[in-house]
Formats: C-alpha cells, sequence, structure tokens
C-alpha cells in the first residue's frame, strides 16, 4: 500500500530520524539530572551511560531480524515509543539499579529505532533511484539540535526535568502518528532468517562505519578536552571545536544527496575520507586559531556523507539481505562509538591526545583508500 506513496514514504522516513534525534537530545539533558538523583560519581555514571550501549548493540542486530518478519514500522514504532515511555521514569528516580535497567530499556529503544529506520531509508533510496540518504540522516541533526534547545529554554523558564520529558513525549505522539501511514510494514517473504553475523564485503561496509562513527565520537567526546588542554595556549573555548564540526555535518548532510548525485558515491568517499584526514591533521599541526576551526570543519563536511554512502552500498549488495547487513553495520558503527572514547583514552595515556587524533587521520586516510568499495 505504502510503496505506492513515494512522497509520503520519504516524509515519514525524514519524521522518523528527526524524532530520534529529539529523543537522543532529551537524554542527553537528563543525564546532569540522573546523576544528580543518583548521587554518581563520573566513574559510576560512566558505568551507567554504559548500559545504554549494552542495550543498544544487543538490540540492533536483533531488529533486523525483527524487521525481516514484522517490517520496519512495528520495530521502528515500537522503539521509539520504549524509549519515550522509559524517559519520564529516568527523569524521576533515585535508585541506582532501576535507574540501570531504564537506562539499558532506553539502549534497546534507541538501537531497535535507528536500526528500523534505516533500513527503510535504504529500501525508500532504491525505490526513488536517487541519492536521499544523506538528507534523510540530516533530520536526525537538526531533530537533536532542537531537541536541545528546546528543553533549554524551557528550563530557563523554571520548568522541572519531567515536564521537558512529558513535552518532548507529547511531541513524539503527534509526529509518530503522521509518520506512521508511511513507514513500510511489510516482512520479507520468508520471514527472516534470524541473527546473522557479517559475510564479505559487509564487513568491511562495517569496519569503515566503526571508523567514521569513531571519528564523530572523537570529536565529541576528546574535542574540547583537547581544545582546553594540549591546545589551551590558545584561548578558544572548549566547545568551539564541536559547534564548528556540527554545523559543518548538518550542512554536509542537507547538500549531500545533491553532492552524491553530481559526483557519485566513490568521489565523495574519497574526498570525504581525505577531507577528514587533512582535518585531524590541521587540528593536530595547526599554528593558529583558524586553521585549528578549519580542521574541524573538513572534519565535519568529510565525515558528512561517509555513512550514508556505505549505507548506500550496503543496500546495493547481495551477499546478505538487506536487513540483516544493515543491522551489522550498524552494530558495528556503534561499537565504534562505544569503544572509541576508550581507545582514544588509552592512546592519550600512553602518548598524548595530539598522538591519538594523529592516529585518527590515518584512519580516515583508510576509508579514502577504500573508496572503490562502495561502487
Amino acid at each position: 500500500m505504502n510503496r505506492r506513496d513515494p512522497k509520503r514514504l520519504q516524509n515519514s522516513t525524514r519524521s522518523v530520524f528527526f524524532l530520534i534525534g529529539i529523543l537522543f537530545a532529551l537524554w542527553s539533558c537528563l543525564v546532569p539530572v540522573v546523576k544528580a538523583h543518583a548521587g554518581l560519581d563520573d566513574g559510576a555514571l560512566g558505568l551507567l551511560l554504559l548500559c545504554l550501549g549494552i542495550g543498544s548493540v544487543i538490540a540492533m542486530p536483533l531488529a533486523g531480524y525483527w524487521v525481516s518478519r514484522w517490517g520496519c514500522r512495528a520495530v521502528a514504532t515500537g522503539g521509539m515509543v520504549l524509549s519515550g515511555i522509559v524517559l519520564l521514569p529516568l527523569s524521576l528516580m533515585h535508585s541506582v539499579p532501576l535507574l540501570a535497567a531504564g537506562v539499558f530499556c532506553l539502549g534497546v529503544g534507541f538501537g531497535s529505532a535507528e536500526t528500523a529506520i534505516n533500513i527503510q531509508a535504504v529500501d525508500v533510496e532504491k525505490q526513488s533511484g536517487r541519492p536521499m540518504l544523506s538528507g534523510f540522516h540530516a533530520f536526525f541533526s537538526i531533530g537533536g539540535a532542537m531537541g536541545s534547545g528546546g528543553p533549554m529554554l524551557l528550563a530557563q523558564l523554571g520548568a522541572s526535568p519531567w515536564m521537558i520529558v512529558m513535552g518532548g513525549q507529547a511531541s513524539l505522539v503527534m509526529l509518530l502518528l503522521t509518520a506512521w501511514p508511511g513507514l513500510l510494514n511489510q516482512p520479507e517473504p520468508d520471514g527472516g532468517s534470524g541473527f546473522a553475523l557479517p559475510r564479505g564485503v559487509v564487513w568491511l561496509f562495517g569496519l569503515l562505519t566503526g571508523i567514521a562513527f569513531l571519528s564523530e565520537g572523537a570529536v565529541l567526546d576528546w574535542g574540547g578536552v583537547y581544545l582546553s588542554g594540549e591546545r589551551g595556549s590558545f584561548g578558544i573555548a572548549p566547545g568551539w571545536g564541536y559547534a564548528v564540526f556540527a554545523s559543518a555535518m548538518t550542512l554536509g548532510r542537507l547538500t549531500g544527496d545533491h553532492v552524491v548525485a553530481r559526483l557519485g558515491r566513490v568521489r565523495v568517499m574519497a574526498f570525504g575520507g581525505s577531507a577528514a584526514a587533512v582535518g585531524f591533521t590541521l587540528v593536530v599541526l595547526s599554528p593558529n586559531i583558524p586553521l585549528l576551526l578549519g580542521g574541524f570543519l573538513l572534519i565535519g563536511l568529510g565525515c558528512a556523507n561517509i555513512v550514508p554512502v556505505l549505507y548506500n552500498a550496503t543496500g546495493r549488495q547481495n551477499v546478505m539481505k538487506t536487513s540483516a547487513a544493515v543491522a551489522a553495520i550498524t552494530t558495528i558503527g556503534y561499537a565504534g562509538i562505544l569503544a572509541g572514547p576508550a581507545l582514544l583514552g588509552a592512546i592519550a595515556q600512553a602518548s598524548s591526545l595530539t598522538i591519538a587524533f594523529g592516529f585518527l587521520a590515518v584512519l580516515m586516510a583508510f576509508v579514502a583508500l577504500n573508496a572503490r568499495v562502495t561502487r
């Protein structure tokens, strides 16, 4: 039914990416509240946040199987509803065991919804016959920005955390109702084949996705620390690096579909990986603030369309079913986000953050050298 209405499919896909961005932002705003309510120190908070990652990594490969049996609509909706419901008690809880269980469920919801909507996005792009994945992913960034700005404004007006979450839940319900008819609900003909490990070229797609996510997470987790520490002599506010990076990435994704259509996937991947590699090199070696911020700009622009191009390539391979392959590279990519902070921290502990960021430049050059795999 909904396959014959391409516009509705596309708008619903954008809406769900936007909603997941809002949900992520709402959780980000709740983290300091959770820490205060439970009286957690930084180490305990880190362990609590690990529950989110564990829930997501467990759910992502399972979500590929669920999509193959029940379609994207049921899995994406179920994941978002679970995440939205769990946020309210998380804003009120004080018990650490209950918080851990709630954060784990939040991770399951995030992982399920994100995997399902990426499977739908690949399918919708196939049906449209033109690049669309970068634009879809841009709506996640837009949702994240709006989901962060709204709660900050409400907090300044005196709203309590639970009231802010309830406002977000109301928005979730309204937007989800409008998106519902355009979510694919066709299971695979054989009902799915269960959890599948990556095979063949899907391993390489997963590795490249993990590197891209690792680089993005590095700027978020370590960019401010680097600017205030080893680059502290420049006297620049720590938040500037991520602000420039995030703005460049959003701009790159909003224009990415046009760029991919014009230049092709291989060139976009090669140029993107090279730009990010140069960007990390500038962050490490730049002698002044403009070049330093220019490095963050290049990282954002370079990374912007790598993951969408890899999802496109995953949807076109014939080694695995699309649902299983997309779930596999999403899981590996998310594992890169989880492992990234610890890996870079270990490198920094053994040497310095400068060396860690230099290592990322090498990894992004590796991505560029493997661009032809997306043909």
